[in-house]
């Protein structure tokens, strides 16, 4: 198959985040197994690639460009929903799966009889839909969680299939050092005004705090106040290379706020069996299993406290925590080959209308150097 992700999303190197890493790693697997895979992005102007993909947009006359510099094509605009009708056109697309920002407008834009459309549910707030699910007909649904399936449901009536994100083991193992705390995304969704009390009152603690969503100006300056009163914080820039952060870390600290559709990084910390203390909101509680401890959300942050310093000091209940969350990481829903299998099969299910062949031997596409403008 053609197999084509859109989302109106930026995408790798430009944004870093759970439906990204997901993304690649579908990408890779399903190339591997012989389908031709691209991804549909949104743009920003910043870095290197804004300004090569400004320059590059004033000559393409196509609304985007697109590069091969992550080994597969990856087609990047402004406004994705303005031009994905095109690219999957041109891409010469089976099926197009849209998920994140916007798979709403993005699905109602392509002939969804000639294309098989599905759209990947990967969070739960609805105005990132960009519309109801309503609006698309002949469209198959797939989520992140069974929470995910579970809360469009009921609220709008659908049935999804359940792939939970994919984790590749060997991009995540560390042999652990223990030497951290590690809090990822200091944002208020993710909890961070409950991670800064937490560590102020374990001074004997390290904790690190590993960027990830960008901040407002109020949210930077807040941030940085409170961690200038904080010597056992340290703060790092985000990164792609999750075993950097994982390889110190003896505990993943997730007290989100916020809904989470799954918990990621839960998932990748017990490949390496780091136990999470996290919030028993959203998909994180089945992200999590057995292999950490569930709070409220709202819970004192004694509670908070209570459980970091138990997992940092008791070696009993962290032996006991650790082996679980590496088990954990091992159920057959989080193996990659079962999930390709799973998602191919979804993809490939009778009932939709499926594209004629294409004359002339495939797209032209196929053959793009990295880097060209198209």
């Amino acid at each position: 198959m053609r197999i084509l992700f859109g989302s109106a999303h930026p995408y790798l190197p430009q944004m870093y985040g759970g439906a990204q890493a997901s993304t690649h790693e579908l990408v890779q697997r399903l190339s591997a197994r012989g389908h031709t895979v691209g991804v549909l992005s949104g743009l920003t102007g910043e870095g290197w690639l804004g300004l090569r993909s400004r320059l590059l947009l004033k000559l393409a006359r196509r609304g985007y460009v697109s590069d091969e510099s992550l080994g597969y094509l990856v087609f990047r605009a402004w406004f994705a929903q303005d031009v994905v009708h095109r690219v999957v056109t041109d891409f010469e697309a089976d099926v197009a799966i849209f998920q994140s920002r916007l798979p709403v407008p993005l699905a109602q834009s392509i002939d969804r009889n000639a294309t098989r459309t599905f759209i990947y549910l990967r969070n739960v707030e609805t105005e990132d839909l960009g519309g109801s699910l309503e609006q698309v007909p002949n469209t198959g649904f797939i989520a992140n969680s069974h929470f995910t399936a579970q809360r469009f449901a009921e609220t709008q009536g659908i049935s999804a299939d359940v792939i939970h994100p994919m984790i590749e083991a060997e991009k995540y193992r560390v042999s652990s050092t223990g030497e951290n705390v590690t809090f990822i995304n200091p944002h208020p969704n993710k909890g961070v005004d409950i991670a800064l009390k937490v560590a102020e009152a374990c001074p004997e603690i390290p904790f690190v705090f590993v960027r990830g969503w960008g901040l407002s100006p109020e949210q930077e300056a807040d941030l940085q106040n409170n961690l200038s009163r904080l010597s056992n914080v340290t703060l790092r820039a985000s990164t792609d290379d999750m075993r950097s952060v994982y390889k110190n870390a003896r505990i993943v600290l997730a007290p989100s706020q916020w809904e989470e559709a799954f918990g990621r990084i839960a998932a990748e910390a017990q490949v390496s069996g780091i136990p999470v203390v996290a919030s028993k909101i959203g998909g994180l509680p089945e992200a999590v299993g057995p292999g950490g401890i569930l709070l409220e959300p709202d819970a004192p942050v004694g509670d908070w406290l209570a459980a970091v310093r138990g997992l940092w000091c008791d070696e009993q209940i962290y032996s006991k925590l650790s082996k679980l969350a590496l088990e954990y990481s091992k159920r057959p829903e989080m193996n990659p080959e079962r999930q390709i299998d799973r998602l191919v099969e979804v993809l490939d299910r009778p009932g939709f209308v499926r594209p004629p062949p294409q004359d002339g031997g495939g797209s032209s596409f196929g053959s793009a150097e990295a880097g060209t403008a198209v």
